[in-house]
């Protein structure tokens, strides 16, 4: 039995006859399919808003109505069409809209749209909502800084020469002055560096606030910085005294006093005992016969510089 109807399949196959049949299944299906886009169809879809001519010094705000529901009749290709991308409705603000208030205002009568954005043979039958209302700021251009959000340790006998920098330092924000005005800096993510003794070169993501009305110039900054080896340095710094009134005279001791710093090995002989300065502030002095001595000048390429000893005394002389 299995093999007769083998053999009967084999020879329908070689005399064309399933073929025929395909093709006979496969015309009818697409005339049913022809026959039902054919036909009217009514429906309601979601159409998206497309906004054009915006006022440059205007920015809508998101939490504005963006979509309209309308209710069409028309025949199935369209609705094809329709299903296949995302349906707009483009609103010129040019001539569509006016304003009131703080919104620009768009309410148009079916027939209005229908005309300007529709073919003849799809028909309007409902529009929800009627009025649209667009919410919008005054765009403010501002820049403000990048502050860099970081943890970095060095590796023993190792720091940072000089500063840390951020290129760009500052960000380019664009958007409703009342969102704008509220910025005053922009946070680098964190940033974890463990370890370091070679110069820094890392890329750092911005922080940005999550509103989607803002415009930012950058969303990166790159950070970088010179790492050195570094010392301890130790001088002898003579103690001036200022502020002492003219009619006093008085003796202190000591005259100088250790000051103990950190400096790169590079710079280590160029730190001279010209480039400190300690004072003593007779007019701090509230009681006692001592003075408290205080580190007013240091070099640039120094850090963590200290003075060893806390109090200086003294003695008045007629």
């Amino acid at each position: 039995m299995i093999k007769k109807l083998k053999s009967h399949l084999l020879s329908s196959i070689k005399s064309k006859k399933i073929n025929i049949f395909l093709l006979f299944l496969v015309s009818a299906f697409i005339i049913l399919i022809f026959n039902k886009l054919s036909k009217e169809y009514t429906n309601t879809l979601v159409f998206n808003i497309e906004m054009e001519h915006v006022p440059q010094e205007h920015v809508i705000l998101n939490d504005s109505t963006n979509f309209l529901a309308i209710t069409l009749k028309t025949h199935g290709f369209k609705w094809l069409n329709y299903y296949m991308s995302t349906p707009k409705v483009k609103i010129d603000f040019a001539k569509d809209v006016y304003r009131k208030d703080s919104a620009y205002v768009w309410h148009k009568s079916i027939k209005y749209l229908a005309n300007t954005q529709f073919e003849s043979h799809v028909e309007l039958l409902n529009i929800l909502p009627d009025t649209l209302y667009f919410k919008y700021g005054v765009n403010l251009v501002k820049k403000v800084p990048v502050k860099l959000k970081s943890e970095v340790s060095f590796s023993l006998g190792y720091d940072v020469a000089g500063d840390y920098k951020l290129q760009p330092d500052s960000v380019t924000v664009i958007g409703p002055d009342v969102l704008v005005s509220k910025l005053k800096f922009i946070e680098t993510k964190p940033v974890t560096l463990i370890d370091v003794k070679t110069d820094i070169t890392k890329n750092l993501e911005l922080d940005l606030p999550n509103m989607a009305d803002l415009k930012f110039s950058s969303k990166t900054s790159v950070l970088k910085a010179t790492v050195e080896k570094f010392t301890e340095g130790k001088l002898k710094i003579p103690v001036h005294i200022i502020n002492t009134p003219d009619s006093l005279r008085i003796k202190y001791f000591p005259k100088e006093i250790n000051v103990s710093y950190y400096v790169s090995l590079k710079n280590f002989n160029s730190v001279t005992v010209k480039d400190f300065k300690v004072v003593c502030d007779y007019s701090k002095v509230t009681k006692g016969s001592t003075l408290t001595p205080e580190l007013v000048k240091m070099p640039e390429q120094v850090k963590n510089a200290r003075i060893n000893q806390q109090l200086i005394e003294f003695i008045i002389t007629k």
